[in-house]
């Protein structure tokens, strides 16, 4: 099975690089396509979609991943939703029940960030002086960005900017994806299920 991820930022596939083998057995290859930005990735992503239309292979699925920045995350949804139609290709969402398909669209709500905050134990573990009042029970739900409020966390850490592919790198190698809070990882981690068919996970 090979796995293309379509991903708006860096710091989405230092994060998943790490996490992917956690998830998954070793017989799923992945590979990610990193635009520049979530704009960049919107704006290019029906050329890049293109290329993967045609009959729908057993051991191919595409997952796009993008943040939901606060937008109207049904509208921002259908919006891939209706690039991925546009491109020839069936969407998992798009597909009756037991049909087979070829996309996966994801949203992290309301930021990547937010599934760092799911896992309060790698925070903590990656960064041992964040406070122990530090708790997010519904971590999509963080007001006034999750980006920002990480960097109010770890400040101590980095005083002048929040650099997010070495947060992303540093936590995510202490993250357990069966602990995550953070209903947008579940719901991320539930289209890789359907991708694989639940037998390419690695039992937890």
């Amino acid at each position: 099975m090979q796995i293309e991820f379509f991903l708006e930022e860096r710091s989405a596939e230092v994060a998943l690089k790490i996490i992917l083998p956690k998830i998954l057995s070793d017989d799923v290859d992945f590979t990610f396509h990193v635009s520049q930005g979530k704009h960049d990735l919107l704006k290019n992503l029906p050329i890049l979609l293109t290329g993967f239309s045609g009959p729908i292979s057993d051991n191919r699925r595409i997952m796009v991943l993008i943040d939901e920045d606060r937008d109207d995350c049904f509208q921002l949804k259908e919006q891939l939703e209706g690039i991925a139609r546009a491109a020839g290709l069936v969407t998992k969402s798009s597909a009756s029940q037991e049909g087979d398909f070829q996309v996966v669209n994801r949203l992290a709500i309301e930021e990547l960030e937010a599934w760092f905050f799911g896992d309060i134990i790698a925070l903590r573990n990656a960064y041992p002086g964040v406070s122990r009042n530090v708790q997010y029970q519904d971590p999509d739900a963080i007001e006034n960005g999750t980006s920002e409020a990480l960097w109010r966390v770890l400040r101590r850490y980095y005083p002048k900017r929040l650099p997010k592919t070495k947060v992303a790198r540093n936590i995510a190698q202490h993250m357990e994806p069966c602990r995550n809070r953070s209903r947008s990882f579940q719901v991320f981690v539930e289209g890789l299920k359907a991708c694989v068919g639940e037998s390419g996970l690695k039992s937890q």
